[in-house]
């Protein structure tokens, strides 16, 4: 069962409209445990107003949980949303798109929260390009998961058994 956390955050909870406080995710992680149902849980990393800091906690409340798996969204800015309403009008230091360094910066934080037994569905997503407006490097799909699959083998070099 997928479950759309997105975030531990309430302000940010609120912000995009999740709906539910994060007390309701936990009660259903448990419900589910117990009926044995493997979970898989939906982070968005890159909300705004959102720190690396912030981006860690998530993750380490989901791992806690016990998840079977989790997947890890960047956020995008999409043409004709709310959020690409609120993008435009925002202050530059208040909310900017997460750079392609910064996601990678955040991703080798990340994983090594994550045990190895729990499967990762998902390091980023792409928006569709016709109505991407940021970040824009996202829109370049091949390239994006190059550099993260180049970025990952530097920073968690695999012994020759691998």
């Amino acid at each position: 069962m997928e479950l759309g956390l997105q975030t531990i955050h309430e302000s940010s909870a609120e912000f995009i409209r999740r709906g539910y406080p994060l007390a309701t995710y936990d009660d259903a992680v448990t419900r589910l445990h117990a009926a044995g149902i493997p979970v898989i849980t939906h982070i968005i990393l890159g909300l705004p107003k959102e720190t690396h800091e912030d981006m860690l906690a998530t993750v380490s409340h989901v791992v806690r949980a016990g998840v079977h798996g989790v997947k890890l969204q960047l956020l995008h800015i999409l043409k004709d949303t709310d959020l690409a309403e609120y993008y435009a009008g925002a202050d530059p230091s208040e909310f900017a798109c997460m750079t392609l360094d910064s996601y990678l910066t955040v991703l080798t934080r990340i994983l090594p929260l994550i045990p190895d037994d729990t499967i990762i569905y998902r390091l980023t997503g792409d928006g569709p390009k016709r109505t991407l407006i940021a970040p824009l490097w996202s829109g370049d799909k091949k390239t994006v998961l190059n550099t993260i699959r180049q970025h990952l083998e530097r920073s968690f070099p695999c012994n020759p058994k691998c």
